[in-house]
């Protein structure tokens, strides 16, 4: 029979290897942002309503970001033009950072600050939903799309990590509590697939009236 002070005894702590120690620690980094970003539930409510009505009018949305950003804004796109969860009309959505030609052009010929800007300026119509994406909320080319699109009366979405939580001038801006890069990029999607499950109720509720 073991003694009370076995080394042995389950019901004290194992070592926990370095590899799964740091598994442990993003996971619960992740959960602790995650709860914190439920203090925004308004805000991707209102982000949604606003997706929502702009694409039953007949406009659509516009999203574009950087690296992870970029492909943030590309699974936006991609989850509206198809499906997100029930099958429903296509809704018009796009990503601007899928043209390799036109991208390597406004960067050659205006420069990188301004790749959006003018995809913007030719694409934007009033009444459109631009989405840009930065975790850091100080890329330079993502903030002067949103100016760009604000100027051409499209509503303005930022999506940002803690530094973004006060940018001024869009009209919806939701900023995850971090600015640990993959968590607010973790963060991000989750409340991408908050905004397109709200925004395919709305569309199969209120566009079939």
């Amino acid at each position: 029979m073991r003694g009370r002070g076995s080394g042995n005894d389950s019901s004290q702590s194992r070592a926990v290897d370095p590899g799964t120690a740091r598994v442990l620690a993003h996971l619960d980094a992740h959960a602790k942002v995650l709860q914190g970003l439920q203090a925004e539930a308004a805000v991707i409510v209102g982000i949604a309503d606003a997706v929502a009505a702009a694409l039953q009018a007949g406009h659509k949305l516009i999203a574009f970001g950087n690296g992870g950003s970029a492909a943030d804004a590309e699974h936006l796109a991609a989850e509206l033009v198809g499906r997100y969860v029930t099958d429903r009309p296509a809704l018009p959505a796009m990503a601007l950072t899928t043209n390799s030609s036109s991208l390597t052009a406004l960067a050659n010929d205006y420069g990188y600050g301004a790749v959006f800007t003018r995809q913007i300026e030719a694409l934007g119509r009033p009444g459109d939903v631009a989405v840009g994406i930065t975790t850091s909320g100080k890329s330079e080319n993502v903030l002067r799309g949103l100016e760009a699109a604000k100027k051409a009366g499209l509503v303005t979405v930022a999506l940002t990590g803690a530094a973004g939580v006060a940018l001024p001038g869009v009209d919806f801006g939701l900023a995850v509590p971090s600015s640990f890069t993959p968590v607010v990029q973790e963060a991000h999607i989750a409340a991408i697939h908050c905004i397109c499950e709200l925004v395919e109720q709305r569309w199969l509720v209120d566009g079939a009236r």
